[in-house]
C-alpha cells in the first residue's frame, strides 16, 4: 500500500519556476514507477512525466520536454517535478501516481494517486 501527497503548487507568472514534490508512505516505494499527470478545467487528464523505480529512465510529454525535469530520492520516498519556463497553458491540477508495473504514460495503469496540487501560471 502506498499513499501519495503532492505539494509545491502555487500561482506564478509566465517564465517562472516551481518544484512539485510527491511524498510517499510505504517501505516499498522505491520499487514503484511514478508518473506526473495534470488536468486542466474541461480537459482530460494528461501525461506529463514519469520515472522508473530506479530513476534510470525518464519520460516526458512533448509539451514539457526541455522545461520539466522529473527526479526521485528513494531515501526520502519523494519524487520531484522541476518545472521551468512555465507557460499559461501549464495551468492545471498536477497529480502524482505510482505503481509497480505500468504502461508508463497511461493514467489508468497506475493504482495509487495523490490528491493533486494546483499550479496556476498567469500571463
Amino acid at each position: 500500500q502506498v499513499q501519495l501527497v503532492e505539494s509545491g503548487g502555487g500561482l506564478v507568472q509566465a517564465g517562472a519556476s516551481l518544484r512539485l514534490s510527491c511524498a510517499a508512505s510505504g517501505r516499498t516505494f522505491s520499487r514503484y514507477a511514478v508518473g506526473w499527470f495534470r488536468q486542466a478545467p474541461g480537459k482530460e487528464r494528461e501525461f506529463v512525466a514519469a520515472i522508473t523505480w530506479s530513476g534510470t529512465s525518464t519520460y516526458y510529454a512533448d509539451s514539457v520536454k526541455g522545461r520539466f525535469t522529473i527526479s526521485r530520492d528513494n531515501a526520502k520516498n519523494t519524487v520531484y517535478l522541476q518545472m521551468n519556463s512555465l507557460k499559461p497553458e501549464d495551468t492545471a491540477v498536477y497529480y502524482c501516481a505510482a505503481d509497480l508495473s505500468v504502461a508508463i504514460k497511461t493514467a489508468t495503469s497506475y493504482g495509487y494517486w495523490g490528491q493533486g496540487t494546483q499550479v496556476t501560471v498567469s500571463s
